[in-house]
């Protein structure tokens, strides 16, 4: 994983467990806030993991109860191990292999931002999820005021937090920071909200972040 692709995870975190007004926040708070996030991520990615296995598990199960109860196997010498036998239907195991696959997926990139973190020679991670947090905080009127400039139809207070945090965090990068690509960005931030926020959440994050860099002349 590269180290900015997990510095924007974690300052998604970090934005999600802000319950004051950001500006309130100085940077020894940050840094506690980013702690917790780590330890979120880790108690998340562990709890994932489990989930996982029990699923494992409970496919091995009844894969054993389906080969044991088949006509091949019942009229077998009760002594005599049970023999492989055909599945008839593919397409179920295939989608809960699909589902212990993502879950897997997402808590393996959660340790690995755990670890990027907490590495010294990774600190990048952490001053840059940082840097996206005390960028916003200097800024943070101008960009909530172009969410809701450019939510066009949608009340600002009643949008999803998440959603929120997402274009907090890109607008932040594209218009206070400027090091990271403009496609980049908005690539991540479209990820993000694949994997955190609603269905519908990528298209609107898409259409905000469009018009921030049609109006911004970012290139």
């Amino acid at each position: 994983m590269q180290a900015r692709r997990a510095a924007r995870e974690l300052a998604f975190i970090l934005f999600s467990q802000f319950d004051k007004k950001i500006t309130s926040y100085s940077k020894e708070n940050l840094d506690d806030i980013i702690l917790k996030s780590v330890r979120i991520l880790s108690s998340s990615a562990n709890d994932d993991l489990k989930v996982s296995l029990g699923a494992l598990l409970d496919m091995k199960n009844k894969i054993d109860d389906y080969e044991a109860e088949h006509e091949i196997n019942l009229n077998r010498p009760l002594d005599a191990a049970n023999i492989s036998v055909p599945l008839p239907m593919t397409a179920d195991l295939k989608a809960r292999i699909d589902e212990m696959i993502e879950v897997a997926e997402k808590a393996l990139l959660a340790l690995e931002i755990a670890e990027f973190t907490t590495l010294e020679s990774q600190n990048e991670v952490q001053n840059y999820a940082i840097t996206i947090a005390q960028n916003y905080q200097a800024h943070h009127e101008e960009i909530d005021d172009m969410i809701k400039k450019y939510s066009t139809g949608w009340d600002f207070d009643r949008l999803v937090k998440m959603d929120k945090d997402i274009l907090r965090i890109a607008i932040t990068e594209l218009l206070y920071i400027k090091e990271t690509p403009m496609k980049v960005v908005v690539d991540e931030a479209l990820e993000l909200a694949k994997k955190y926020s609603t269905d519908d959440s990528a298209t609107f994050i898409n259409g905000v972040l469009a018009k921030v860099i049609v109006d911004n002349g970012i290139q």
